[in-house]
């Protein structure tokens, strides 16, 4: 088992380093078809591999050309190698699948491939990648990807990375996208809808990173309108995390309302609510361009380590609320200490179980933990510490522990000692005097 919080997905024996996905898929009926081939690097002795796949089924799977034998359960596929490999050694495992893809119900609600009432979606964390193509499902395993679509004529398609091709078909339109950039299983993405994707206007003299916008053609203009701070949101950003790690940030606004907004690589999915004119609806803007450094370029090895990407997500709201003289950071943490003492104390932040590592106390928790590193350190020491964190793992990954190692190099203190009460124990500790502090 790779992780005892999503036991039934990831698996240590092998690791894909490129999936190149090939899909079909009819909107009316909600059908895919799909040829998925995996470059594979094998990591221990093995006579077969089990790649996740739920609720699609099997029709052939090819080692390095050859016919393969397979069986297909529930969550996984097991695919018999023609000869036992070994450590090092690397194949490409190709599988054409098919079916109605269609969200898996588990701990944490649906995840996966969710037909919407005109398109589709996908909301593949923690582990519903599995629900439209075979995958290692754990985001230990990062990857680069192509991921092809043929579609119906009218409906636009957003996936990973940059377009490298658009193409009529003969019964609609093939759009492919291409991410050199590695990312993790759940952060693949396919958006499908009625949707024009053009650039995102900003004022003279903003920053440099691309941006780009697909909305409802009808909506587009205003989205654009109320999304236009994303770009004051990426400078101040920047200043706080280091340079932004990819080569465009993106916004899929989807025709309907969403519970949440979702994160993916280099672009995030908001319904037409996280548009309001409300703090509410700015802060999840906010949180999820964060993402791009916290949870996408530095991606997490176990999911226990949650804390890393959500408690950064939601300190960042707090910068945010601070950049625009809504309410200082310091203001905005002891106000969430102060809800969050009447809250039951029975969760451990930095180890929370996978049934409870959504719980809005990790987020909230995870940010009042870096507050507490703020005030023991100091600003400067606090900001290197955070642009080291972003510049020596990116695109890679990091843990608590390579966490707690930068804290104590960069500040000179002893990091379990500071630290440890915020994640280990379920009583929440008092935060440090915020005195000297410039936000």
């Amino acid at each position: 088992m790779l992780d005892d919080y999503t036991p039934d997905s990831g698996h240590e024996d092998y690791t894909v380093e490129h999936y190149d996905l090939d899909l079909d898929y009819r909107l009316g009926p909600n059908r895919l078809d799909g040829t998925a081939r995996l470059s594979v690097r094998v990591l221990a002795d093995a006579a077969s591999l089990r790649v996740d796949l739920v609720g699609l089924g099997v029709d052939r799977v090819r080692v390095d050309g050859q016919r393969a034998r397979f069986r297909q359960r529930q969550r996984h596929v097991d695919v018999t190698l023609p000869a036992k490999r070994g450590p090092g050694d690397e194949l490409v495992l190709e599988i054409r699948y098919s079916g109605t893809p269609e969200p898996v119900m588990g701990t944490w609600g649906d995840v996966g491939w969710e037909e919407l009432e005109d398109g589709s979606l996908v909301a593949g964390q923690p582990n519903g990648s599995a629900t439209w193509y075979p995958v290692n499902d754990h985001p230990a395993h990062k990857a680069t990807y192509r991921i092809s679509v043929l579609t119906d004529a009218d409906y636009s398609v957003i996936a990973n990375g940059r377009l490298t091709g658009k193409s009529r078909a003969s019964r609609g339109t093939r759009w492919e996208w291409t991410s050199d950039t590695p990312l993790a299983p759940y952060l693949a993405s396919v958006q499908i809808g009625r949707y024009r994707i053009d650039d995102l206007p900003g004022d003279e003299g903003d920053g440099t990173v691309p941006q780009w916008l697909a909305a409802p053609r009808l909506t587009w203009h205003a989205a654009a309108l109320v999304l236009k701070k994303q770009r004051r949101m990426l400078d101040v950003f920047e200043d706080w995390f280091g340079p932004y790690p990819f080569d465009s940030y993106g916004v899929v606004v989807t025709h309907e309302a969403l519970e949440i907004p979702l994160e993916s690589q280099p672009f995030s999915i908001l319904g037409a609510n996280h548009l309001l004119p409300t703090w509410e609806a700015e802060r999840l803007v906010a949180h999820e361009l964060s993402h791009q450094w916290f949870g996408n370029s530095v991606s997490i090895r176990r999911w226990r380590d949650l804390w890393l990407n959500e408690g950064f997500a939601c300190y960042a709201e707090w910068i945010w609320s601070d950049a625009k003289d809504r309410r200082s950071i310091a203001d905005c943490a002891d106000e969430v200490h102060a809800e969050h003492v009447d809250l039951p104390q029975d969760i451990r932040v930095g180890d929370p179980g996978g049934p409870d590592m959504f719980d809005d106390r990790v987020y909230k928790r995870g940010a009042l933990t870096l507050e507490a590193l703020r005030r023991t350190v100091g600003d400067a020491d606090f900001r290197r510490i955070v642009q080291e964190w972003c510049a020596r793992n990116r695109h890679g990954h990091g843990d608590a522990e390579t966490f707690f190692a930068l804290v104590a190099e960069i500040a000179d203190i002893d990091a379990h000692s500071l630290l440890d009460p915020w994640l280990t124990q379920e009583r929440l500790p008092d935060l440090p005097a915020r005195a000297g502090l410039n936000a």
